[in-house]
């Protein structure tokens, strides 16, 4: 079968809508998931509001005078959070051609022992700018509705293959370790300098993304090319994780994907989400349906990319390499015993 050219549209209003033939709606989410492992999600009721608010925030935040983004940058703080310049962050050994803030829950940093779980270690609170106070508000009612949503997909996806609805619900509660990005792609310095992010997987659950219509968010097909997620009006764009593909042993897969750079005198600005369990979950193989078994993979074998069931250890790795500075500042010890 030839590998699809564009991302399936899932609309999510009809997992509640008692008229919809519910098994032809899990059954197409699940093509997506299986098939694709990206797809759009639309009728999520998230008032567009809510979402034009986020964008505007980011962009009136990436306005700002770089002493004043500065202010907040992730070197400040042993959990990563806060502002990254341009090319601190990197992807897959490569500097990413971007900006952003990182911003997870809102929690107090942990006193712990050195008994204690390194990842234990990634709990604490977010950094602000005093330049927008408005910015925590309205992004935090965003990170919301973008939890809520995800929420409902991944249920919607445990009912699809073949499990309760609520089967990863205990992993999802108020300790759940959920993150967001507000990310802003400059253009391309150069013709020559095409990628803002190279390729990738998502190490959570799942990701939802909110972006402006611009584009440039690329997903590799099972042979190889790159198709393009366009800006869909009204839709998020959501993809499988790593966490995912351990729990179905490969019948889901983490799909690679890239953004390629803006044109020039062309800016970027998108919003992803990552919902991931908390910090403490690992992940157990589902029990999946005869039927669905027999066609999952395995999990991805890749020595560069191992895949932990561990999730607070398997997201402590993914910090520590794609955030350096972060990581020989606060992290030196972890770093030391590691090497």
């Amino acid at each position: 079968m030839p590998a699809a050219r564009s991302l399936p549209v899932v609309d999510l209003a009809r997992f509640r809508d008692p008229r919809a033939d519910h098994d032809e709606f899990l059954a197409q989410l699940r093509r997506a998931a299986h098939d694709v492992g990206f797809f759009y999600v639309v009728g999520h009721g998230v008032p567009e509001a809510v979402t034009a608010g986020a964008l505007d925030a980011a962009k009136a935040f990436f306005a700002l005078p770089e002493a004043q983004r500065l202010q907040i940058e992730n070197v400040r703080s042993p959990q990563f959070r806060g502002y990254t310049r341009v090319g601190a962050e990197c992807t897959a050994g490569a500097a990413d051609w971007r900006e952003q803030i990182d911003i997870g829950p809102e929690r107090a940093m942990v006193n712990t022992r050195p008994e204690d779980p390194d990842w234990l270690r990634l709990i604490g609170p977010n950094q602000w700018p005093s330049a927008l106070p408005g910015l925590r508000a309205t992004v935090l009612a965003w990170q919301e509705e973008a939890l809520r949503v995800s929420r409902e997909v991944l249920r919607a996806l445990a009912a699809a293959l073949g499990q309760d609805e609520r089967y990863f619900d205990a992993w999802f509660d108020a300790e759940s370790t959920l993150h967001l990005k507000l990310v802003h792609y400059p253009p391309r310095p150069t013709a020559q300098d095409e990628l803002g992010v190279g390729a990738h997987k998502d190490y959570g659950y799942l990701a939802l993304l909110l972006q402006d219509d611009v584009g440039g968010l690329q997903v590799q097909t099972p042979d190889g090319a790159w198709i393009d997620a366009q800006p869909l009006p009204g839709a998020f764009v959501v993809n499988i994780g790593e966490m995912l593909e351990i729990a179905t042993q490969g019948y889901l897969v983490a799909t690679r994907h890239r953004v390629v750079s803006p044109r020039p005198g062309v800016d970027r600005y998108s919003i992803p989400f990552f919902l991931a369990p908390r910090l403490d979950a690992v992940v157990e193989p589902l029990a999946l349906p005869p039927e669905l078994a027999a066609q999952a993979k395995g999990i991805t074998a890749d020595p560069d990319n191992p895949l932990l069931a561990a999730y607070g250890e398997n997201a402590l790795i993914g910090w520590l390499r794609s955030h350096p500075r972060v990581a020989e500042k606060w992290w030196a010890d972890v770093l030391a015993r590691r090497s």
